[in-house]
């Protein structure tokens, strides 16, 4: 029984010369250039077990950029129609042969509330009524809670932004150092 035969990727003489261009550059990201490579020889008649074979790469990846390509196809041949300059073309191109964005938690912390955070730890703990002399990350987190800056953060997170800040307003230590084998 024969296997079934993949969809036939046509290109032009314009979107053929672009990827070409793509594969020879020295300075296209490496994934970029493989994909590029991909669809070239798609067009050659190129099998997806051969793609798979030549390219080192799993099934289900060469069926994808196969499919993003037949699914642009439409689009590509409207600007190539338009007269649009071969930077836009390119443009598209690459596009296509990209990654999409992938879901993820979105940015928790606000700016604003990174730096309110920040301005707090260069207070004096004892004027919000903390008998230390110096915040340790939990009563740091504890009292953005209290102040509403945020709703609920770790004292981890309170050290990494404190430990990234590149503020030079107070010359001594913000945080406490923690003497005990237990996280502070």
């Amino acid at each position: 029984m024969p296997s079934p035969q993949a969809e036939k990727i046509i290109l032009s003489d314009r979107q053929q010369a672009l990827l070409k261009q793509i594969v020879r550059r020295t300075t296209n990201p490496y994934r970029l250039v493989r994909r590029a490579q991909l669809i070239l020889w798609a067009d050659a008649g190129v099998s997806n077990s051969q793609l798979t074979t030549e390219l080192k790469l799993d099934r289900g990846q060469v069926r994808l950029w196969r499919e993003r390509w037949l699914a642009a196809t439409p689009q590509l041949a409207t600007v190539e129609a338009q007269n649009s300059s071969d930077r836009e073309l390119m443009a598209l191109i690459s596009s296509v042969l990209s990654d999409r964005a992938r879901l993820g938690t979105s940015k928790y912390f606000s700016t604003e509330q990174v730096v309110q955070i920040v301005a707090l730890a260069c207070e004096s703990p004892q004027a919000s009524g903390y008998p230390v002399s110096h915040w340790t990350p939990t009563e740091l987190a504890a009292e953005a809670i209290k102040r509403g800056i945020v709703e609920k953060i770790s004292p981890r997170s309170v050290g990494r932004f404190l430990k990234g800040s590149y503020s030079t307003a107070p010359s001594s230590p913000l945080l406490a150092q923690c003497q005990s084998r237990r996280p502070c």
